[in-house]
């Protein structure tokens, strides 16, 4: 059986354990404290649960336009807007999550557990409030938005009700993610991984259901995804209450620990606001994306979302990885060993380039057969071949600039990658994809290449002010 080899900071402990023994205990969540031991290990005890969290958040998107795409490309369509929309929801979640993530992380590497406790009730009822906000305007405007981003008429009689449920139960999105968040700076991965499985398996089952009238359930269409996903999201969150409320782990909250802490949520939302602010420079360049593509027509459109579906697929794993160098460089930061957290980011990237390359190749090579699986029409479905096949190009850059942007966030560094990401997306990839599409006579080509030629340049930037070793020094 193959060993794990030995690392420069290894222990007596770990001698003579297989890769397998790290893997079941990377599942279970026995692996002990990832801030001590052999670094490899550390980083496949947090990325195993991480990266297959990241899979079945990337299956909730695949499911749903599996299953639409049996309704035609309007009812694509009118799901790609939606989810271009819910995209500033996916925004203010992620921003809020790297802040938590990053508060959390530090404290469990000084040993506060109390501190991490406070700080994910805080993260809650921050999640809770926005989640407000964003429901009552897209439920009072959901027609409205989606005619400003250019649906059709079909499309919007199709859509709008699947956009007014995805709206108005935006805040199981929400504390989905901040609390996991929370769970992944414990170290807590296995938990987070689980409850995404559980929501999955759920979506799973009743998309269908849902949408086609199977059995005793109604047909709903197109919003039968919705509510099919709601249901998974919110069950899943309530076993996160649950679990943080009575089963507990390194992150255990009891009712001493309920209650507002303006103090607290201020540190907090002044850390999340930067990397909110990060997200939505990435997140609104794809609503920017999706506005230019939807000039060429549904086809284009549905071609578009086919393809970005797969890409998620791929991308969001490797975002598991990243949040697992995340999670090394705020406890390792905490713990008072920055040479450690920087050496896990280059382990961590390393994994990933290994696992994007492959990935690439694969979505290059095979792209027909994948985008045949969703059952577009002809012309949707050469778009989509195209787009995959052209952003797959950057992936073995992409995945340097994912773990490095990780890597800056958890240390509470959040102004290097949004800085990063303005220049790279809202200066560069638009202007240019816009340049290729219209000017050029590119068509929708432009627009993929535009978004390869950004992810590539965002991760040759990154790893430059990396190597500087500026993060090392910021305080959360």
């Amino acid at each position: 059986m193959m060993h794990a080899p030995p690392d420069t900071d290894a222990s007596d402990a770990y001698v003579g354990e297989s890769w397998w023994d790290v893997f079941v205990h990377a599942l279970r969540g026995t692996g002990g404290d990832p801030t001590q031991g052999p670094l490899q290990r550390a980083i496949v005890l947090l990325a195993v649960p991480m990266v297959l969290e990241m899979v079945m958040e990337s299956v909730f998107a695949v499911v749903d336009i599996f299953f639409v795409s049996r309704l035609g490309d309007d009812a694509i369509a009118g799901v790609a807007l939606t989810e271009s929309m819910l995209t500033l929801i996916y925004t203010a979640a992620m921003g809020l999550s790297i802040g938590v993530t990053a508060m959390v992380a530090r404290r469990i590497g000084e040993g506060d557990e109390d501190g991490a406790a406070r700080t994910t009730v805080q993260a809650v009822f921050l999640g809770a409030g926005v989640a407000l906000i964003f429901g009552v305007c897209g439920v009072v405007w959901a027609e409205e938005l989606l005619r400003i981003m250019g649906a059709e008429e079909d499309t919007v009689a199709m859509s709008l009700p699947y956009t007014r449920i995805m709206f108005g139960t935006n805040a199981v999105i929400l504390l989905l993610f901040l609390q996991n968040a929370a769970f992944r700076g414990a170290g807590d991965a296995a938990i987070a991984m689980r409850v995404l499985w559980l929501a999955n398996g759920i979506n799973i089952v009743l998309d269908p259901c849902f949408i086609f009238g199977l059995g005793p359930f109604p047909e709903l269409g197109v919003q039968g995804a919705a509510v099919a996903t709601s249901i998974g999201r919110g069950t899943a969150v309530l076993v996160q209450l649950y679990t943080l409320l009575r089963l507990g782990g390194r992150l255990k909250v009891s009712l001493e620990h309920v209650r507002l802490r303006l103090d607290l949520m201020a540190r907090m939302v002044k850390l999340s606001a930067t990397a909110t602010f990060q997200t939505f420079i990435g997140m609104a360049s794809w609503i920017g994306l999706v506005r230019l593509t939807a000039e060429f027509g549904s086809e284009a459109l549905a071609g578009y979302a086919i393809a970005i579906r797969v890409i998620l697929f791929a991308l969001l794993p490797a975002w598991g990885l990243s949040n697992a160098a995340a999670t090394m460089v705020g406890q390792g930061l905490g713990a008072g060993d920055p040479e450690r957290a920087e050496k896990a980011v280059w382990i961590a990237g390393k994994l990933n380039f290994y696992f994007l390359g492959v990935v690439g190749l694969v979505f290059i090579v095979f792209a027909p057969f994948i985008v045949g699986a969703f059952g577009g029409t002809e012309e949707a479905s050469a778009y989509a071949v195209t787009c995959l096949r052209i952003v797959s190009v950057g992936f073995v850059f992409y995945a340097y600039g994912l773990v490095l942007t990780a890597a800056f966030n958890g240390a509470g560094a959040v102004w290097t990658p949004t800085i990063i990401n303005l220049f790279c997306f809202w200066l560069f990839e638009l202007p240019v994809g816009w340049l290729l599409a219209f000017p050029l006579g590119w068509g929708p080509n432009g627009i993929f290449t535009a978004m390869m030629l950004a992810f590539s340049s965002l991760a040759v930037v990154s790893g430059i002010l990396f190597k500087r070793g500026h993060w090392k020094e910021v305080s959360v």
